[in-house]
């Protein structure tokens, strides 16, 4: 009998999502030129729009004379959605060839299947955070806010990567299309990134901008990286955008593993 029918009859929720976690781990190592292409991507990101839009600190009423430090926690979060927006497209690859198939008939818990896959895609957010950091400061990018906001920033990322990780893989369950997973993920993350501050102060941004950006998880994300980072935090304001955050995951989260359910019942 194979791995996969035996291995979860073993373990709980914690035993499969170690079990399922590995396999996305050995799945995305013996690729490396995706390795690559995830590790390269970021560090082109900070340098484009940190050459591109360096001027943007002379405009009036800009706060911040550093703009690389400004934009480095917004390329951070950029990463994570960007990222996280094609998780699905492994879940479509398995069902192509069967494989979810195997797993949805397996004991192995639902939960487990998504967090599996969630935290070996939290793994490339890591890293790919660390990289923007060092790429950011070897700039000259300078933070005062310490180990405790580099936790902050790396621990908002994550939970930015789970959470739209979430959604493009439920939108891979409901849709089983690789064009449309595509089409839908550019759809979200793009109005995402530019209607929050990832790359502007909001004291220049148009007025609608920053009303949309209220209501933008991304935009949560890089306002509590940013106050942590900074030489006099406003940790109400940080705990405030990171609950919302939290919250909003933990909600996604809970409805893609639905998406398992309405995919198992239509097969």
């Amino acid at each position: 009998m194979s791995t996969l029918a035996v291995a979860p009859r073993r373990t709980g929720f914690v035993g499969h999502t170690r079990f399922i976690t590995g396999r996305w781990l050995r799945a995305q190592y013996r690729q490396p030129a995706l390795i690559a292409f995830t590790l390269i991507q970021p560090a082109i990101w900070l340098l484009l729009f940190g050459q591109l839009f360096q001027g943007v600190v002379n405009i009036p009423g800009y706060s911040d004379s550093s703009y690389i430090a400004f934009l480095t926690p917004g390329i951070v979060m950029m990463t994570a959605l960007m990222t996280s927006g094609w998780s699905g497209t492994t879940f479509i690859a398995d069902m192509e060839r069967g494989v979810m198939d195997r797993m949805l008939a397996s004991p192995v818990s639902r939960g487990g299947l998504m967090a599996g896959q969630l935290i070996s895609n939290a793994t490339t957010t890591l890293i790919q955070t660390l990289l923007v950091f060092a790429i950011g400061m070897a700039a000259g990018a300078r933070y005062d806010g310490g180990v405790a906001g580099y936790a902050v920033t790396i621990a908002a990322s994550m939970l930015v990567g789970t959470a739209f990780g979430s959604l493009s893989n439920a939108v891979a369950l409901l849709t089983r299309q690789q064009e449309a997973l595509i089409g839908i993920s550019q759809f979200v993350s793009l109005p995402l990134t530019f209607m929050s501050s990832i790359m502007i102060d909001p004291a220049v941004a148009p007025h609608w901008v920053n009303v949309a950006a209220r209501f933008n998880p991304v935009d949560w994300a890089a306002i509590a990286a940013r106050q942590a980072l900074s030489a006099t935090p406003d940790w109400s304001s940080v705990g405030r955008h990171s609950l919302q955050l939290l919250a909003f995951t933990l909600v996604v989260a809970w409805l893609s593993t639905r998406a398992f359910r309405t995919y198992q019942r239509s097969v």
